[in-house]
């Protein structure tokens, strides 16, 4: 038997060390190209369920203005606020769950004249603005038109 023989019968089976480290390079970066489309897809379904909860808030306190006596809206809500993470219902009571802490909301409430109304003194319409904001950052404006 000769000596090159008996190399190649003594070497066992296997990886080397460096044949492992490029397995594993090979299968971490098969991994990333699969998961990174589930890790965007994650961020764009939170963005959608803040989208989704803000335009809820701007429809409450819409609605909580809408109900208020014509007379009294602007004096009430024009200027109004809530800060982050003071959003309140309907009743006044500030929301505890977590989902609404970075939300802070504001409205504003403007007397609107039409051309046909060029000549009367009181204005028929209100223009209410709903604002809503998710860590500063404005995610809702809703607009709605109030009559007497």
């Amino acid at each position: 038997m000769t000596i090159s023989s008996r190399r190649r019968s003594t070497r066992q089976g296997g990886f080397t060390l460096v044949e492992a480290m490029m397995a594993t390079f090979v299968l971490c970066v098969a991994a990333a190209g699969v998961l990174l489309p589930f890790s965007s897809g994650a961020a764009v379904r939170a963005e959608g369920m803040r989208m989704t909860l803000g335009a809820k808030l701007a429809s409450d306190l819409s609605e909580q203005i809408v109900n208020t006596a014509y007379e009294q809206i602007v004096t009430t809500y024009d200027g109004y606020a809530e800060a982050q993470g003071q959003v309140r219902d309907a009743s006044g009571t500030v929301f505890t769950d977590l989902h609404y802490a970075n939300f802070s909301r504001d409205g504003s409430c403007e007397y609107v004249y039409v051309p046909q109304e060029a000549g009367t003194t009181e204005a028929n319409f209100i223009r209410v603005t709903v604002r809503v904001y998710y860590k500063g950052r404005k995610i809702v404006t809703l607009y709605r038109l109030v009559t007497k």
